[in-house]
């Protein structure tokens, strides 16, 4: 009998768990991936439509082209997770699993912040889209990119928000008509790589960005126009791009596998406290931060060992918690840091200066994934 393996959010690791299991024993295991979402989109793609440089709607690569040999790609909406039972209910159906992996991301807490919206935001697609109209009315005034709390997505994206709404501001003429803030939760923008978090800070110097470390947005008063910090002072806005608070989905927590808004999972197998259940990517506690490359390293540690349980080998994958960052400078500039979580006493981060060389890594970043899920050449 085929294993069953039922894989829940198709993004980063989702789809390279189903690939890697297509790949090795797409004809021994029986696997579904679900998802409710009509196609997959980059996180850096957000920005680029925000600052007008595409379109969510061409950046988004649908789901019905994801085709892996023995995977079973199903477009639904989850209700209910029995753990114990490994038994997934959806909209339509439900699905027992011998071997369940949940990797649905997080969701954002509004409600952590009062007074913040998706009108406020430009982490979720909806909000980036709607950041993009509310940037073409801005004409002058304050700009604050405020951080609500930590861990968040791609810890480097705001201080790429900052730099390249520098360059949007002068591309539009109204820069010297207006001021940028940057408030974020940590000491330096990017805590592992001391290099990588001086040259944006001295970036962020160069285009008279104000950086407001070590601190948290507690809450916004519309009326007032003002983002209050937890400390209890405030500062004036009149754009708010806004980072909201992270946590699982509700079907997660509901479940009963979160603590403090996470699924804690053991950093070298993934797996949770329950026997055949694993959590990988933003959704976990896997002693990385949330971001699409450190779920797709996860992904691949997990399914070495699921293909080494279907194929009864006895073999062991390990979580080594290493990848890579590209962040844009703006001016055309990206630069990478290359960042290891779990393999010494503390985590490490090697800096890349900014070059040509890594605007064209960057863009086979996302070419060779696009082409791996979702055979795009192009």
């Amino acid at each position: 009998m085929k294993q069953r393996i039922v894989i829940l959010g198709a993004g980063f690791g989702g789809m390279e768990v189903g690939t890697i299991i297509s790949e090795s024993v797409g004809d021994e295991a029986e696997v579904t991936l679900i998802d409710r979402a009509e196609g997959f989109v980059f996180g850096y793609s957000k920005l680029d439509a925000m600052f007008g440089k595409t379109t969510i709607d061409a950046e988004r690569l649908p789901y019905a082209e994801f085709v892996k040999p023995g995977v079973n790609l199903v477009r639904d909406t989850i209700v209910a997770i029995d753990a114990e039972r490994r038994r997934v209910t959806t909209e339509t159906g439900s699905y027992d699993a011998d071997i369940l992996v949940i990797a649905l991301g997080a969701e954002y807490d509004y409600e952590a912040t009062p007074g913040l919206t998706v009108n406020d935001e430009f982490y979720s697609v909806e909000g980036a889209e709607q950041m993009r109209g509310r940037l073409e009315a801005f004409q002058s005034g304050s700009v604050v990119i405020g951080v609500c709390d930590a861990p968040f997505k791609c810890p480097p994206a705001p201080s790429e928000c900052a730099l390249l709404l520098h360059d949007y501001l002068v591309r539009r003429g109204i820069r010297d008509r207006s001021t940028i803030t940057i408030t974020l939760p940590f000491m330096t923008p990017v805590p592992p790589s001391p290099e990588t978090s001086a040259a944006l800070v001295t970036a962020f110097a160069e285009r008279d960005i104000k950086f407001v470390k070590s601190t948290k947005v507690a809450s916004l008063d519309h009326d007032r126009k003002v983002a209050v910090y937890r400390d209890g002072s405030e500062i004036a806005y009149d754009l708010f791009l806004g980072v909201p608070r992270h946590r699982a989905p509700e079907v997660v927590i509901a479940s009963g596998l979160t603590v403090d808004g996470s699924i804690p999972v053991d950093s070298a197998t993934l797996a949770t406290s329950v026997p055949g259940v694993y959590a990988i990517g933003d959704v976990s506690t896997q002693g990385t931060p949330k971001a699409g490359v450190f779920a797709e390293g996860a992904a691949r540690a997990l399914a070495a060992n699921i293909v080494a349980e279907v194929r009864g080998t006895g073999e062991t994958g390990h979580h080594t918690g290493k990848g890579s960052w590209y962040i844009e400078f703006g001016a055309g500039r990206i630069g990478r840091v290359d960042v290891d979580f779990l393999s010494g006493p503390s985590p490490t981060g090697a800096f890349q200066e900014p070059s040509e060389t890594m605007r064209i890594l960057k863009e086979e970043f996302g070419s060779t994934r696009r082409a791996r899920w979702f055979a795009r050449t192009g």
